[in-house]
């Protein structure tokens, strides 16, 4: 029985994701402490703010050790939206040199407006998504170039990432979405993408 774990440490976008997962008909719970993981079968990982501040609190919370165990070693699926996918990489350069949970090898950088061609930074608002291959699990059923909605500063850099993932297109080319074995990210908000993004966490339930 699929049953999602959303973890809170204190800089998720809790309700559009809990509602998101009601629609959908899907058994979840809030995870606060380590305790809570127990018969998880999916997670996700949501978030909104300052990286930094998000693996303070994590750490405060005891739940990198739970986490590393039930994705490494466990093998279960997890879902990281914007913030929370930044999150599980390597390091982001916000504010200085933070360290993160290390789940792939890939860093976190700011766009430059030299990158973005002088848009607006914050990258804020639907945009299309473009399909590395579409054989994506997380893109089933979903349209090549389809709109998704972003709200974010800093993007994950490619590289290591060649086979499942997206892109999209802020004056600079840049990863959108992303699935490395059991762990799958997305830098827009699938929970407030309106169809494709309820399409999106169908598909990682599934899976």
């Amino acid at each position: 029985m699929t049953k999602v774990g959303i973890v809170n440490f204190g800089m998720g976008n809790l309700n559009s994701v809990q509602n998101a997962l009601k629609f959908l008909g899907c058994k979840y719970t809030l995870i606060s402490n380590p305790s809570e993981f127990d018969g998880i079968s999916h997670i996700i990982l949501p978030g909104v703010g300052s990286f930094k501040k998000a693996m303070e609190n994590l750490i405060e919370q005891n739940l990198i050790d739970r986490l590393k165990k039930e994705v490494i070693e466990n093998k279960k699926n997890i879902l990281g939206i914007c913030l929370g996918m930044q999150l599980l990489g390597k390091s982001s350069t916000e504010k200085m040199q933070t360290d993160g949970l290390g789940f792939i090898k890939n860093k976190v950088e700011k766009f430059s407006s030299e990158e973005t061609l002088d848009k607006n930074i914050p990258h804020v608002g639907f945009n299309n998504v473009k399909i590395s291959n579409k054989n994506f699990q997380l893109f089933t059923g979903i349209k090549d170039m389809s709109d998704f909605y972003f709200v974010h500063s800093y993007r994950m850099l490619q590289e290591n990432l060649n086979e499942n993932y997206a892109t999209c297109n802020y004056g600079i080319e840049f990863l959108a979405a992303f699935k490395h074995q059991n762990i799958y990210g997305t830098q827009f908000h699938p929970e407030k993408s309106q169809y494709n993004g309820i399409k999106m966490i169908y598909n990682f339930l599934k899976n």
